[in-house]
């Protein structure tokens, strides 16, 4: 928790860049799975768990990030890219929109290029400048 406190733009990136490694591996796993034991599989509740902790987690970076950010134009951007992402997850698990998974993976790596992005060049470089400070 402390790390998301302080270097909520590190973890944020790193967060997405995990989602979107799980992303990838998610169908190669299950493809290998089903072909090893011979029949269809079902994922396992820990795995489908990780898309909400990963979803909870990139929430508490952006929360963070856009309370630190130097730049104004960076907190929608951040929470745009933060709610398409969590959209786009809840509706692969109800089906309410058919998309493509790639929509899902280019939002996951928009969330991470913003984070770099704002650790890049929109950190405060004194205490008055962020805008919960003044």
């Amino acid at each position: 928790m402390k790390l998301t406190l302080n270097r909520p733009d590190t973890f944020g990136a790193l967060a997405s860049a995990l989602c979107l490694v799980h992303c990838f591996a998610t169908p190669f796993i299950f493809i290998v799975h089903s072909c090893a034991a011979g029949g269809c599989v079902t994922s396992p509740v820990w795995w489908r768990s990780l898309d909400y902790i990963f979803l909870i987690i990139s929430f508490l970076a952006v929360l963070q990030s856009a309370k630190n950010t130097s730049k104004n134009f960076m907190k929608p951007l951040l929470w745009a890219s933060w709610f398409s992402l969590f959209f786009l997850i809840v509706n692969e698990k109800i089906q309410l929109l058919s998309l493509p998974e790639t929509v899902t993976y280019i939002i996951a790596i928009v969330l991470a290029a913003l984070h770099i992005y704002n650790l890049k060049y929109c950190q405060c470089k004194t205490n008055n400048c962020c805008s919960n400070n003044g």
